[in-house]
């Protein structure tokens, strides 16, 4: 049987098993997925044992988006630039090519909820591997300006110059989580990212009351009701979790691995209960 695994640290809270098996099992395609927790020091074992023929490939989740990628024979030109892997296909070869699912699975959910790029304000939390996908996306798709708000200043300015490179129409910036001013561009912005992995657990938040305003649309990654979601709702902005982003890349990278379409239907199911998203 083929298989295809889950790579990160931690993994068991994943519904990804459940969503990709249930997909696999619908379409007769003999294979299973599962999630393997690896450490930073597992890392280049795990990546060097999918280049056995059992493996169609794997999904790579924090924190080892971007240390996978020197462990690759490849990156298609989507990933490279922005340096982050979040989907691996083995090669029929035996080499692995690194590809990135987050950066369509997020526009692709934006526009299930009715939101378009063109023109927008947008405020990004984190500089993670998601966080760049992100910030490459909404960049290539005409927003008008970007923040980025991160712990470590200096990552958020290396985000925000490389998301900006060769996009001279865009206002690009970068703020420390502790900037004063991060009130006031979370204040403006259209839609507001929480790309970090705070929300996971009980009530921790990057923003304990995030000053939003009705025009904004609040998104988290992290697919649960989160701190940060319930705040912006009592601020009035709109608001959307992860579950989507989460099943439009696994349904991407599903498409990449077995050349079939994916049950994007089933998925939702297996994952959430629900036969579509909000």
């Amino acid at each position: 049987m083929a298989e295809i695994i889950l790579i990160g640290d931690p993994v068991a809270h994943s519904r990804s098993p459940a969503m990709h098996n249930a997909a696999l099992a619908a379409l007769g395609i003999a294979a299973r997925y599962r999630a393997v927790q690896t450490t930073a020091a597992e890392l280049p074992a795990r990546i060097a044992a999918l280049r056995q023929p059992q493996f169609l490939g794997a999904n790579v989740t924090l924190p080892h988006k971007q240390a996978v990628m020197p462990l690759l024979d490849e990156l298609d030109p989507l990933a490279a630039r922005i340096g982050a892997v979040n989907t691996i296909v083995r090669q029929p070869d035996g080499r692995l090519l690194g590809t990135n699912t987050d950066a369509p699975g997020l526009l692709a959910d934006l526009a299930a909820a009715e939101w378009s790029p063109s023109g927008q304000e947008v405020v990004i939390l984190g500089a993670s591997g998601a966080a760049r996908a992100a910030a490459f996306a909404l960049a290539d798709a005409g927003i008008a300006s970007l923040t980025i708000v991160n712990r470590n200043l200096m990552r958020a300015v290396d985000l925000a110059a490389a998301a900006a490179a060769n996009q001279p129409a865009l206002r690009a910036r970068a703020l420390a989580l502790t900037d004063p001013a991060v009130a006031e561009a979370v204040a403006a912005c259209t839609l507001l990212i929480n790309a970090t992995a705070l929300g996971w657990h009980d009530d921790e938040t990057p923003l304990p009351d995030p000053p939003v305003r009705p025009h904004c649309l609040v998104y988290d990654m992290v697919y649960r009701e989160t701190a940060l979601l319930r705040a912006a709702a009592a601020r009035g902005a709109r608001v959307r979790d992860g579950r989507g982003m989460l099943v439009e890349q696994g349904a991407l990278a599903f498409e990449r691995w077995t050349g079939r379409p994916a049950p994007r239907a089933m998925m939702w199911q297996a994952a959430f209960g629900v036969e579509h998203g909000p």
